[in-house]
């Protein structure tokens, strides 16, 4: 039984491997149709930048008239706003097409998929890649800059490494979110938008702190959807700020794990999915 154990792992690393090349050969004919018009792509990447700063104009509006929100200065809620974007953005930049798949259950597209020989994940995640969203990144990286200069923290090595870790598992549960967003529509087919409920929408809430937020809400972005994860609760433990669930410790270094876990249920959730899913002429 071992021995047919290595076979099966040998084969889905093969099948993994197969897929991100098939990725990547797709993102990049995208960038090169993007790039042949480069006034347009950067028109459109500044439209993007343009678009996310509002969000950060409306809390400096709001600082004009308070001191500080839930017991958040500018800066931390600066540093707040930074992480979430900016695992957003990355998450939204390399599997921000995937809302699309309803659309392409609805209108028979997602046979001609599946007639390829390249994995439908690759091919629905790589579709019309948008570099245009460099520019929320850019914008979140900004504002992050700007608040690691003004929170006071101590950058030592390890906060240094737990913000980066924290802002690219962040990005790996949003894009875990994004996948089983995706794998619900293959029943429900126009469910888009109760996907971007939980990405663009959790995002929203995230720029916040979590002391203005009832603590039921805080418990199910914990427990249930944990995208407290995303920069919540190594924030707060970054800037010396107490969990308002009183949790131990240690559970603000589980943004890897979580993130770990929810891509293997989002995996498993695109499985199940691609294998329920019935042609439109079936």
């Amino acid at each position: 039984m071992a021995s047919e154990a290595v076979p099966e792992r040998t084969g889905r690393a093969a099948e993994v491997a197969h897929g991100l090349r098939a990725y990547g050969l797709i993102v990049r004919l995208w960038i090169r149709s993007t790039l042949a018009y480069r006034t347009s792509f950067v028109l459109m990447a500044v439209g993007n930048f343009a678009a996310s700063a509002l969000d950060f104009v409306a809390i400096v509006l709001m600082f004009s008239q308070i001191d500080a929100l839930g017991g958040f200065t500018l800066p931390e809620v600066a540093f707040l706003y930074g992480t979430a974007t900016l695992s957003l953005g990355l998450a939204d930049l390399l599997l921000g097409s995937m809302d699309r798949l309803g659309s392409r259950v609805r209108d028979g597209t997602l046979d001609t998929l599946l007639l390829r020989p390249v994995p439908v994940f690759a091919q629905v995640a790589a579709d019309r890649f948008a570099l245009r969203r460099l520019g929320r990144i850019g914008q979140a990286l900004l504002v992050l800059g700007w608040s690691v200069t003004r929170i006071d923290v101590d950058w030592t090595a390890g906060r240094v490494l737990l913000a980066v870790v924290t802002a690219l598992s962040g990005a790996a549960i949003f894009a875990a979110v994004f996948t089983a967003g995706a794998a619900f529509q293959f029943w429900a087919q126009d469910a888009a938008e109760v996907q971007n409920s939980f990405t663009y929408g959790g995002t929203t809430m995230l720029q916040y702190p979590p002391t203005v937020f009832a603590k039921d809400l805080v418990r199910g972005v914990t427990f249930l959807v944990p995208l407290a994860f995303v920069n919540w609760l190594p924030a707060l433990r970054l800037m010396g700020r107490p969990d308002p669930l009183g949790l131990p410790g240690w559970a603000d270094f589980l943004g890897p794990a979580v993130a770990a876990l929810m891509c293997a249920g989002a995996g498993l959730a695109w499985r199940h999915g691609l294998r329920a899913y019935r042609s439109t002429g079936s």
